[in-house]
């Protein structure tokens, strides 16, 4: 599947807050996330992720295992994803770096995720702050096949516009490299 999504800078978080505790019940969770790459950087290059995210939320802790592949929709860096729960966090960094991939960067993210069904799909919209990074983002997505990130995209604009979010909010900016740029 992919991971059609859009992600925008908030302008307005309480706003856009109101607006999806409007339409859903907020789960609010704190993610750890610590990305991975071969030594000599191939997946980053490759537009390729893997990541171990640990999320603590009010249902307690869990882990899961993340690979991304390569954008398939270059406006919006849409993704195949792959993600599986694993039950041990220490034992899959473990094997990541048994495998040879070295950490590239490990962050946190405090999110507040909605799951609501807008335009016809299931969507998943996330109130975003990096403490490490000034501002709110805004992340909505839904998984749909390749054939369908069109559609799902405009599906997904549809939702950003009725929450006050135009086009000239939207970014590709990654986390990763935003944190990166911070610690520098």
């Amino acid at each position: 599947m992919i991971e059609a999504e859009l992600k925008a800078r908030v302008h307005a978080p309480e706003q856009v807050m109101r607006q999806l505790d409007e339409r859903a019940t907020a789960r609010v969770e704190v993610y750890r996330d610590t990305y991975y790459d071969r030594p000599d950087g191939s997946l980053e290059k490759a537009g390729e992720e893997l990541r171990v995210r640990t999320v603590h939320g009010a249902d307690g802790t869990r882990t899961v295992l993340t690979y991304k592949g390569a954008a398939v929709d270059e406006e919006s860096g849409s993704k195949p994803e792959y993600e599986t729960r694993v039950e041990d966090a220490d034992q899959a960094h473990a094997i990541l770096r048994g495998l040879g991939h070295v950490e590239l960067i490990a962050f946190e993210k405090r999110c507040r995720n909605y799951d609501f069904e807008a335009h016809g799909r299931q969507m998943l919209a996330t109130l975003v702050r990096v403490p490490e990074i000034d501002g709110t983002f805004l992340e909505v997505e839904t998984l749909v096949d390749e054939q369908a990130v069109s559609t799902a995209l405009d599906d997904i604009r549809a939702v950003l516009a009725e929450l006050g979010i135009g086009p000239g909010d939207l970014t590709r900016d990654t986390y990763t490299a935003a944190v990166a740029a911070q610690r520098r």
